[in-house]
């Protein structure tokens, strides 16, 4: 070989005698075949072989497997956000005169999809009440193809009774799909508990360190594994080797982040109960929570978000309040390094649940802070907030 030629190819190197605790990133779009006939029957490789750079490399296989095993399930596929896992998931399921039950309380955009996505294009969506249980099965009908849950709820935490409503699904011929996002695969394995497709927003828990976006959908059969993948690469959806190498350093260190986050956050929970400035306190842990029952049968654990509902007439003095913290960061998302705040108002997003449009919710996430410096940086929040109520009232 000439030169030129050598700087392009790779001469064999052997790896005999080298093992790393780290899993390597393997990058490629081209993946080679051996002979012309590997690549003419390249298809029949199966979901687990290798074609092509966007369906998967070694890395991405790692990741998969990892978590197919922490939620207990068949297969998983990768997507570039928890709303994209989400939405490859309805497209998978639902054909037009097909209709999808959403729970008030899931993440908005999942309504928002459905409402401005799936709707023009035939597919149905009906809102239902989260706290419903066993009853879903009087507002299942032929059309209804899927059921989605979130749970805790969105913002307001309200825990669903998941196998009830998966066993009234299937009764029905439904199938159903978990945001899990909250809990993570550590604290709720969806697929144990009558759950299709659990849904992780790896964002957040999973990869811990607000630095990069990705969702996951597990699966506890082949079949829906091949479907979520022929849609995926109908849509030519994939991920980064380099953002599954940072959720598999990441998942390493998972448990004792959540762990530390979910015992300081319920702490703070159960401090800011008896704030002047909080009409409630919303935190599965909390008896006072709704579905708290639910969360201890179904739950092995909690992690560090929960809300705060603001009494009316203390909304004024949030915004300046929130400018003056130290520690706490305004961000949206949550489940990273960094403890975060936002203010929400939800009113607008609710179909059935009952929420004044001035109600705030400040919906807090614990991070890794000193968590000295995070209580005192809570006590002078809700004493700002007090203090400007107080000078209005």
């Amino acid at each position: 070989m000439r030169d030129l030629t050598h700087c392009v190819n790779n001469p064999p190197v052997s790896s005999e005698g080298f093992a790393s605790l780290s899993v390597p990133t393997h990058r490629a779009s081209t993946i080679v075949f051996p002979d012309a006939k590997s690549y003419l029957e390249r298809k029949y490789r199966g979901p687990d072989g290798f074609t092509y750079g966007l369906h998967g490399t070694p890395t991405t296989r790692a990741l998969e497997a990892r978590l197919t095993a922490l939620e207990g399930g068949v297969r998983t596929a990768l997507l570039p956000s928890g709303q994209a896992a989400i939405a490859v998931t309805l497209l998978t399921l639902l054909n037009a005169g097909d209709t999808v039950l959403i729970p008030d309380s899931a993440y908005p955009p999942v309504k928002g999809f459905a409402a401005n996505y799936l709707a023009p294009r035939g597919i149905h969506h009906r809102v239902y009440d989260q706290n419903i249980g066993a009853g879903i099965a009087d507002l299942i009908d032929d059309t209804v193809k899927l059921v989605w849950v979130e749970s805790p709820g969105s913002t307001t935490m309200e825990v669903q009774d998941i196998p009830a409503i998966a066993a009234a699904a299937h009764a029905h011929g439904a199938l159903v799909g978990c945001d899990n996002t909250w809990a993570t695969p550590l604290n709720f394995k969806p697929l144990k508990h009558g759950v299709d497709f659990s849904i992780e927003a790896i964002t957040k828990y999973i990869s811990g360190h607000s630095d990069l976006l990705m969702g996951s959908i597990s699966v506890n059969t082949v079949e829906h594994h091949r479907r979520l993948k022929d849609t995926m690469r109908m849509l030519g959806i994939g991920v980064s080797p380099d953002d599954c190498f940072l959720v598999l350093r990441g998942l390493e260190t998972m448990g004792v982040r959540v762990r530390h986050m979910a015992q300081h956050a319920l702490a703070f929970a159960q401090a800011l109960v008896n704030s002047p400035a909080a009409e409630r306190v919303l935190h599965p842990a909390l008896p006072s929570c709704p579905g708290h029952a639910l969360w201890q049968r179904d739950f092995t654990g909690a992690t560090g978000v929960f809300s705060v509902v603001l009494r009316r007439g203390y909304e004024a003095g949030v915004a300046d309040a929130l400018s003056q913290m130290n520690v706490f960061q305004i961000g949206a998302s949550w489940g990273g390094t960094h403890s975060l705040i936002v203010p929400m108002e939800i009113a607008r997003d609710r179909a059935l649940s009952t929420w004044d449009e001035a109600t705030t919710i400040l919906r807090i996430s614990v991070g890794l802070e000193d968590p000295d410096d995070l209580r005192e940086d809570l006590e002078a929040l809700f004493r700002n907030i007090e203090r400007a109520h107080h000078a209005t009232a």
